[in-house]
């Protein structure tokens, strides 16, 4: 079937076949026989040099508990065009990251005027991005997985997220 549409592509358009996808947009693509799995290790990497946080000490949340954030913060300022650019860095890693959804969602709603306790947030994100790292670097995989179900007409999504050597739990620790 793959094979009837890029050949009639082919005759419709200008084509050349590179081969399997490897890299698109910051996004690493790895196609094996048991599926095809996609990362953006490089690209959080890149962000982590960039904003100067990847010798920082990682965390294991994105985000404490019961923040509280106001736009009429009395912190000092900080430059929006920095806090702007590292925000929008993080939204582009949220695509293959959903652990950080919420904290990031949380920090864009104060682009326009942040203060010094929302740019303390934004790294917090990214130290919580070097704790992932970290953590392959000790030899665990972290292995971000959807399962859709097309065969009903609910769609079924279940996303879980296993170390492959070690599981590891905040509610066992306490």
């Amino acid at each position: 079937m793959f094979g009837e549409f890029k050949e009639a592509m082919t005759k419709k358009f200008e084509m050349t076949d590179i081969g399997l996808m490897a890299y698109y947009l910051g996004i690493e693509v790895n196609q094996r026989k048991d599926g095809s799995f996609i990362s953006q290790e490089g690209y959080a990497r890149e962000i982590l040099k960039k904003f100067r946080m990847d010798n920082s000490k990682s965390i294991n949340t994105p985000v404490e508990c019961g923040v509280k954030l106001s736009k009429h913060d009395e912190e000092e300022k900080v430059d929006p065009t920095f806090f702007k650019s590292l925000v929008e860095n993080l939204r582009y890693l949220t695509c293959i990251r959903p652990d950080i959804l919420y904290a990031v969602g949380l920090i864009s709603r104060y682009m326009e005027d942040p203060t010094t306790t929302h740019l303390k947030i934004a790294k917090r994100i990214l130290r919580y991005i070097k704790e992932w790292d970290d953590e392959k670097e000790e030899g665990k995989e972290v292995v971000q997985q959807w399962e859709d179900d097309w065969d009903d007409d609910d769609v079924n999504d279940d996303f879980s997220q296993q170390l492959k050597k070690e599981l590891e739990s905040n509610s066992s620790k306490s």
